[in-house]
């Protein structure tokens, strides 16, 4: 029988397993970002990986490389002043007629449920060093979104 139709094992065949991807650019945080980056590092050191499965144990140690990685690239940025939209601010924007407010942070503290998105994201890329009352083109429209509010993101 050829080599290529043999089959040592399973284990040649299941898909590598790879780092959790890091998202590209600066790290910057907010300080409430770098306090939940130290929690959840300390949260996931303090795991006992000895009594968990093999893969568990793995995957936990992974997801705990990443955080490290993130806690050790982390940039605080200084509070913005809110005189223009800038990391660590509050915006409210109109867009499509209808009013919106989200604070630009950093990627790991984002979460658009919550009305935090990520400096990096595209909406927060239109809008940074906008004043109020702007207007910046935004997905290939001209003047989509305008600026309505600036407040500094508290730090809770």
């Amino acid at each position: 029988m050829s080599v290529a139709f043999r089959r040592e094992s399973d284990d040649e065949h299941m898909e590598p397993k790879f780092e959790l991807p890091l998202p590209p650019g600066p790290n910057w945080v907010t300080a409430r970002g770098l306090r939940l980056t130290r929690e959840k590092v300390e949260a996931l050191e303090s795991v006992d990986t000895g009594g968990m499965e093999e893969e568990a144990a793995k995957k936990h140690k992974r997801v705990l490389r990443y955080w490290r990685t993130r806690l050790a690239t982390a940039a605080l940025q200084a509070a913005a002043d809110g005189d223009a939209v800038a990391f660590g601010t509050q915006v409210t924007y109109r867009l499509n007629r209808q009013e919106k407010t989200v604070a630009l942070v950093g990627d790991d503290e984002a979460d658009p449920h919550e009305g935090r998105i990520s400096f990096s994201s595209p909406l927060a890329r239109a809008m940074m060093d906008a004043e109020v009352g702007e207007k910046v083109d935004f997905a290939g429209k001209v003047e989509a979104v305008e600026i309505v509010q600036i407040m500094v993101v508290s730090e809770d």
